[in-house]
């Protein structure tokens, strides 16, 4: 079982640690999917590295075709990739695919939040439920059969952030062009009343 204080990391770093190119890259996923920091990105990079060492070994002919069909049932549950892929179009996944399935990429996708970041802290303050059951992890990986049942657990207001093409600015707060229109509008009648 092993002593509970010398728990092994659940990560490996990578070989190359201070390559520009690869900072760089990894640094565009922290900010594109709100990373707390680099441990998280090399989480989803080990697992996604042990899936391609699995399938390769699988299209060696060294594994059985019920361990293929569970890993392609995995991912397919968790919404990866469609049912009828195979194994070969598994090597092809990279980090997004999984990132893009966590709790928080989920909870900004439908809108829930303004920003991926705002996603991250309503998950972690305990606002977002799936199915009822309040869940505070946003690494959570998100089935897709759970992706139509994440709803807020407290009531909270969230106004959604304006499109630029929307008229207004969305970094500016301002309101949406209708309320704007609306609300000059009950100015306008209020003063000729």
């Amino acid at each position: 079982m092993g002593a509970p204080k010398r728990n092994k990391p659940k990560f490996e770093k990578p070989k190359n640690i201070w390559n520009l190119a690869r900072i760089n890259a990894d640094n565009e996923l922290l900010k594109e999917y709100g990373l707390k920091n680099m441990k998280e990105l090399w989480k989803v990079q080990s697992d996604l590295s042990k899936l391609r060492n699995n399938v390769r070994l699988l299209l060696s002919g060294t594994g059985s075709d019920s361990v293929a069909n569970s890993i392609i049932t995995r991912l397919v549950k968790l919404g990866v990739i469609p049912a009828d892929s195979t194994l070969e179009k598994l090597l092809d996944l990279n980090e997004s695919a999984f990132l893009s399935r966590r709790l928080q990429s989920v909870v900004f996708k439908k809108g829930l939040a303004r920003s991926i970041k705002q996603a991250r802290q309503l998950v972690v303050h305990g606002f977002i439920s799936i199915n009822g059951k309040k869940v505070n992890k946003p690494g959570y990986m998100v089935k897709a059969e759970e992706e139509l049942k994440i709803g807020y657990y407290k009531p909270i207001e969230v106004t959604p952030v304006l499109k630029p093409s929307e008229g207004t600015s969305p970094a500016a707060g301002a309101k949406p062009v209708e309320e704007a229109e609306q609300q000059s509008a009950a100015e306008s009648a209020g003063a000729t009343a």
